[in-house]
Order: structure tokens, then C-alpha cells, then sequence
């Protein structure tokens, strides 16, 4: 098995939030702007990545189209100079049932809000509108370049979305490493519930001055367990 399934496995198996792996990734990773269209949905998956470019969805159309490696994948529409709505109902229709996407994430906006909110798709973007873009060409067709240079950066990496909004783990930091700090977070998440909610230590305690590492305040096992993670974690 793959470090990314093996990632996406720990991720989803805990419900690793998007703010969990903003902090795995030292408090970086966020796609900026992007927010839930719909509440109370959580996504993690691989990323696939297409564009929009000057207010045209001409490529939009053109490269889904294309891809027959949408399914189970969360599909990134990354927005070039559009400050119109990129699509609407229909493709993200076509996009969730036809293409087998896990979600869409566009960094910018979308139209048919009514539509999309009521068959409660999972989206992220920027806004919504009601004016869209045009779906003739108004530029180069596939520029071959762009598409490069974005799937090499987004391709392959894992997108993981929720109400707080995107982080993205970049491909290059999808390793050992990164399976330990996911398990390592979510257990630290585990000893930080456990002494305030049941040793009713502050937060200022737990958090700031770490007062479950002194003396038998909790269990040994935990703490030789947390020092292994730090061991793993600080080569």
C-alpha cells in the first residue's frame, strides 16, 4: 500500500480535521479563500487538478472531457483571471456522478447556488454568483505549459476539506514522517481532551505548559508512547 492511502487511511479512519492537518504541516497548507458551500461534510482524498482561465470554461469543458482519472478523487479547479462564476449545476453534476469525483475545490466562484446547496454537494470555493463565465475561447486552447506546472504541484497531492475550510498535503511531505505525525496528533488531540475534560486541568496547563508530562499525572505508558512519536518525528 501507498504512503498516500496509507495517509488517507489515518485521516479518514480518525476524521482528521482540516485544522489537525494544519498543524501536522506547521500551521501551513490552507488553500486561501476557500470555504464549504455545504456544512457538516468532511472529505479527504488524492487531488486531480484542472483550470479556468479569463473568464472562459471552455477548458473546463474540454479537460473533463479529457480525464478518465477523476473517480474517488477530490478534483481542483484552479482559477486563472476568472472573477465570474466558473460553472454551475450541470457540471458539477457531471463532475460528482459522472466523473465519480469525491468533491470539487475551486479557488474562486461558482453559480446555481440554490442547486448545489440543495443536492448538498460536497463544494468548496470562494463565492457564488449569478453571472458565468463564457464557455467559448477567448485565449490559446490548452495551454500545455500551465497544465505542467499545475499538475506537478497539485497532482498527487491530498486535499482535506471541512467546515474550517482546504489544507493541502504536498506530495513531497507524503511519507513515513507524515504517517507518524498523523497518529502522533490525533493522540496528543486524545491526552489533551482527557486532562481537561477529566483532570479538569486549564488549557494554559495542558496546552501552554504541558503539565501531563510531570511526575504521574497521566498514565506512563502514555508518555513512553508520546516519546516515541517525538523520537520518530524529530529525525
Amino acid at each position: 500500500m501507498s504512503y498516500l492511502q496509507k495517509a488517507l487511511d489515518i485521516i479518514e479512519a480518525n476524521i482528521i480535521s482540516s485544522t489537525e492537518i494544519g498543524d501536522v504541516l506547521g500551521k501551513t497548507g490552507q488553500i486561501e479563500g476557500v470555504r464549504a458551500l455545504n456544512r457538516g461534510m468532511f472529505k479527504a482524498g488524492e487531488v486531480k487538478v484542472i483550470y479556468a482561465i479569463n473568464n472562459s470554461n471552455y477548458e473546463v469543458h474540454k479537460q473533463l472531457d479529457e480525464a478518465d482519472d477523476i473517480k474517488d478523487k477530490i478534483l481542483f479547479v484552479y482559477n486563472v483571471n476568472c472573477d465570474r462564476a466558473i460553472f454551475g449545476d450541470l457540471v458539477s453534476k457531471y463532475i460528482m456522478l459522472y466523473k465519480r469525483a469525491k468533491a470539487i475545490v475551486i479557488n474562486g466562484k461558482l453559480r446555481d447556488a440554490h442547486t448545489l446547496i440543495k443536492e448538498q454537494y460536497p463544494i468548496w470555493c470562494e463565492d457564488v454568483s449569478p453571472i458565468g463565465c463564457v464557455n467559448k475561447v477567448n485565449g490559446p486552447d490548452i495551454d500545455p505549459a500551465l497544465l505542467a506546472g499545475l499538475k506537478e504541484k497539485y497532482d498527487g497531492s491530498i486535499m482535506v476539506c471541512d467546515d474550517s475550510g482546504v489544507v493541502m498535503i504536498p506530495k513531497n511531505k507524503i511519507d513515513e514522517r507524515l504517517l507518524t505525525k498523523l497518529e502522533f496528533i490525533e493522540f496528543q488531540e486524545d491526552i489533551w481532551f482527557y486532562c481537561v475534560d477529566t483532570l479538569k486541568m486549564s488549557t494554559y496547563e495542558t496546552v501552554c505548559q504541558k503539565k501531563y508530562l510531570q511526575g504521574d499525572v497521566i498514565d506512563k505508558r502514555l508518555l513512553e508512547k508520546l516519546e516515541e512519536f517525538q523520537n520518530i518525528i524529530n529525525k
